[in-house]
């Protein structure tokens, strides 16, 4: 058997440059690059191989920090809807912990990242090294252990040998839509270093198919017999529609039964909300015409999500008595979930399969008045939101005017990318798509401080698509330095700051729930009472983006709002506009949430809302 001798590093540089995907007969290379910050636990490791070996088909790209390049390859393979991602190396120590959320965020939305942090060294001759966590009663522990309970796949490589197996596992995961998430190789810092004779073979390229699976005739023709009973009818399209490239296939699905659509977070987009079957969002978030819908509802086809808490707002959306759910998933585990008829498979294929067995089949006509109805109900109410009547009190916008405003501002080859705060609620409503792909939320983890970092992933995957990240003033002072990136790789991103001096959400959902505001405004402390309840802290977010290398506006009303726009637009530069908003807000919701208040609590509005909150706990149902 041919060998070459190599490091462990160099090897897996190699190794992952031969790596692809195909699906329906087109290739992908599965890893497009690597980001990384370097120490001393990958620097002469996997850095020397990546400098050496790397070149232009595993380019190397420069991170400000760990966290946010995991968000960032996240974003880069939600963009390339699964066929392809990247991989992130870091140091010893906080390097690496600084990664775990980032895993976590991949694992939670299911979307592919190969994670590669460096380890304490395997032969423990110089441990305690720096940054080394010991533990008494385990030797072979270190942080690294932490990524186990958040991958989809977990290795650590203590001699040179083992990535003959690890790897292809790896890369096995990775590729599989059913299993994919996370996956983590730890990388002790002398086993990167060592050389060994690896197998020549290791390094040919591999193909790793994604194939489209369809269940079985039976299980088809069950939820064909029980979609033909229905009388109200609701598809529930999720991330997977995106992922398996199937809207024209559920827009057809749709047309041909008359079964409207609702969307999650994730499956925004999968029908363009101008479509006259197309409800728009749905549960907490969710528009007048899906809750409506879905309350209602007989027969609940759910494809490709995995009914979160904000999709079935804490189980009491759907309230028809004897509800059926159907569901269209890759992953057995999901597709399960409230006793739902389960229909393991490709939404592409799957949908196609049960479109076959339903043809001529269209639903009452009564049930397409009610939903002409609740599109015109909806419709209204959105006008009332977007576009109030009188201006807030305080003359700042509120934050529905700015999604309003950057909606129209948008081309179909834009793209908005957000994730936490308040602007999911609203815009998850307020969006209206001008393509499947122009809305881009990572609402699974809703995690703070990824919306810069997941435009600079999604710019990286489509250079020519125009991106938005739109955040929240609290989550930009979380995580904004990958603007340095951004600005550094020549890669063209807007970040609208909506600035409510606050942690806004969380202060309005404490004072919804009957507390008082505590501990979620930026104000300074007071000597009379030691709270956080002085003057605002005024941050200038412009001058902070300007000193990180972008160019910045200011929009205090909608005119300055369009003219920033236009003005960002015409910038080859990274961009900030920053927007000061009202806290008040016009936004209604039409769905329950499962936030408990203190069941006892000196307190008088703590103690209603909590009597509130148990009346609304007998609405919850459990469906098997």
């Amino acid at each position: 058997m041919k060998t070459i001798r190599t490091t462990t590093a160099a090897a897996i540089v190699r190794f992952l440059q031969a790596q692809y995907v195909t699906r329906d007969g087109v290739e992908h290379r599965l890893v497009d690059g690597v980001f990384g910050i370097f120490g001393h636990g990958n620097v002469t490791g996997l850095g020397q191989a990546l400098e050496e070996h790397g070149g232009n088909s595993l380019p190397y790209l420069q991170a400000k920090n760990e966290q946010a390049m995991v968000h960032a390859a996240i974003a880069f393979a939600k963009t390339r809807r699964r066929l392809g991602t990247l991989a992130c190396t870091s140091s010893v120590g906080p390097g690496a912990t600084n990664m775990v959320t980032g895993a976590a965020t991949a694992t939670v939305n299911r979307l592919p990242v190969l994670l590669l942090p460096g380890d304490v060294f395997a032969n423990r001759r110089p441990a305690p090294v720096l940054q080394q966590l010991e533990h008494p009663a385990s030797g072979d522990t270190s942080v690294n252990d932490c990524f186990r309970p958040v991958s989809r796949f977990f290795d650590r490589i203590s001699r040179p040998e083992q990535i003959l197996t690890a790897l292809p596992e790896a890369m096995r995961v990775l590729a599989d839509p059913a299993q994919t998430g996370a996956v983590t190789i730890a990388l002790p810092e002398d086993v990167q270093a060592e050389a060994f004779d690896c197998p020549a073979h290791f390094f040919e390229k591999r193909v790793h198919v994604i194939d489209r699976p369809v269940p079985t005739a039976e299980l088809l023709r069950t939820a064909a017999a029980l979609l033909r009973t229905a009388r109200t009818p609701l598809i529930v399209a999720g991330g997977g529609i995106h992922y398996s490239d199937a809207t024209d296939a559920l827009r057809r699905f749709a047309e041909a039964t008359g079964i409207p659509v609702a969307v999650t977070q994730a499956g925004k987009g999968a029908m363009i909300e101008s479509h006259a079957l197309a409800l728009g969002a749905v549960g907490v978030t969710g528009t007048l015409a899906a809750d409506r819908i879905a309350e209602k509802a007989d027969v609940v086809l759910v494809v490709g999500t995995r009914l979160s808490d904000f999709t079935t707002a804490s189980k009491t959306l759907f309230q028809h008595p004897r509800v059926r759910f159907v569901s269209i998933n890759v992953d057995p585990f999901d597709a399960a979930k409230h006793g739902a008829l389960p229909l393991r498979g490709d939404a592409r294929a799957t949908i196609a399969a049960l479109a076959r067995r339903l043809r001529g089949w269209k639903v009452p006509a009564a049930f397409a008045k009610t939903i002409a109805s609740a599109r015109r109900d909806w419709d209204a109410e959105w006008k009332r939101m977007a576009s109030p009547n009188e201006p807030s009190a305080d003359g700042l916008l509120y934050q529905s005017e700015v999604i309003r405003i950057l909606n129209e501002h948008t081309t179909p080859d834009s793209v908005v990318v957000h994730a936490s705060g308040g602007i999911p609620g609203d815009i998850h409503k307020l969006w209206r798509g001008k393509s499947a792909t122009d809305y881009h939320s990572e609402y699974g983890y809703s995690c703070m401080g990824y919306e810069v970092a997941g435009a600079l992933g999604i710019k990286l995957a489509a250079p020519d698509r125009e991106v938005f990240a739109l955040l929240g003033d609290g989550s930009y002072l979380m995580l904004s330095q990958e603007i340095v990136t951004a600005v550094q790789e020549g890669l063209k991103i807007t970040v609208i700051v909506t600035d409510n001096n606050a942690f806004g959400c969380i202060h309005n959902l404490q004072r919804n729930c009957g507390g008082r505001s505590f501990g979620n405004e930026f104000r300074t402390r007071t000597a009379a009472r030691g709270r956080l309840e002085g003057e605002p802290v005024r941050i200038d977010f412009a001058a902070n983006a300007r000193s990180l290398g972008a160019t910045a506006f200011t929009a205090t009303d909608a005119a300055s709002l369009r003219e920033a726009l236009a003005a960002a637009r015409a910038e080859s530069n990274t961009c900030l506009i920053h927007v000061p908003v009202t806290p008040a807000s016009v936004m209604r919701g039409y769905a329950w949430w499962d936030v408990p208040p203190n069941a006892v609590s000196s307190v008088p509005s703590v103690r209603e809302a909590r009597e509130d909150y148990e009346r609304k706990l007998a609405h919850q149902r459990f469906h098997h």
